[in-house]
């Protein structure tokens, strides 16, 4: 849904909660790299490389978890393919290092290079030939581990279990925000954006934490007295709370309900 008018600059976009959990989960697993990450590396070609390394090593560790690939193609995303065409394209090198030993310099060593020094990736490559020309590379992709991990994956086969309990929980507290009437609520006053249904664990920690809360007043007064509740506050919000909404709702809603019980009992 899109609404403009011409007497202002402002576009309103709001997504259907039928397709959010695409949007959520094209988020999740996909796009994200660590900014840490890229706010070590210098050079632009460096960049290019680790988004689409970390691109393909995130499809990895999703697929190995949630299934739905074949083992080889698995094994893929680990360990990416790319043509010698694709590889300029990619980073705009098309007219540039006309011979491949100054491409292999500036576009796969120097770059692999600062991403094994400052991310945490440990990348290699190997050189495909078709006839006497480097036709592809395949990329060998490993993370590095660190102290916590060590201690925390004694068993790695516990440890992909354990991660995957806690995804599909997520996932499913997730799935019942969404079509929560409270989400609704919420929207409707200017508490939560479209935006910020996207971030799962915000959605997730208002469904474990904040919408029983509002069962409980609802039971007291009904839908109208929550909505009545969530008026009030989107009227008192003040800015450092849209920081942490979550947590600025819990709060509000904490401290409402002991007064309506004593309400009720006098």
């Amino acid at each position: 849904y899109v609404e403009w008018t011409d007497y202002h600059d402002e576009v309103k976009i709001e997504f259907h909660r039928e397709i959010m959990p695409y949007l959520i989960n094209l988020k999740k697993n996909f796009t994200q790299h660590a900014l840490s990450d890229i706010a070590e590396l210098n050079s632009k070609y460096s960049i290019i490389l680790y988004r689409w390394l970390s691109m393909n090593y995130s499809q990895y560790e999703h697929y190995s978890t949630k299934g739905g690939r074949r083992a080889e193609q698995v094994e893929s995303y680990r360990n990416p393919s790319i043509s010698i065409k694709e590889l300029r394209n990619m980073t705009d090198t098309v007219n540039d290092y006309e011979r491949f030993q100054s491409l292999e310099t500036w576009i796969l060593k120097k770059p692999i290079e600062e991403i094994n020094a400052h991310t945490h990736f440990n990348v290699t490559y190997d050189k495909i030939k078709a006839g006497r020309s480097i036709d592809s590379i395949v990329f060998h992709i490993e993370k590095k581990r660190t102290a916590d991990d060590n201690s925390y994956k004694l068993d790695d086969q516990a440890y992909i279990e354990d991660k995957k309990q806690k995804e599909e929980t997520e996932k499913d507290l997730v799935f019942e925000a969404m079509k929560s009437k409270y989400t609704q609520f919420l929207l409707e006053n200017m508490l939560l954006s479209p935006y910020e249904m996207t971030d799962t664990a915000l959605m997730a920690g208002l469904q474990a934490h904040v919408y029983p809360l509002y069962d409980e007043l609802k039971d007291l007064r009904g839908l109208n007295g929550v909505k009545d509740h969530l008026s009030y506050v989107a009227s008192k919000q003040e800015d450092y709370s849209k920081r942490n909404i979550a947590k600025y709702l819990k709060k509000a809603i904490e401290q409402y309900l002991p007064t309506v019980k004593r309400q009720d009992l006098s």
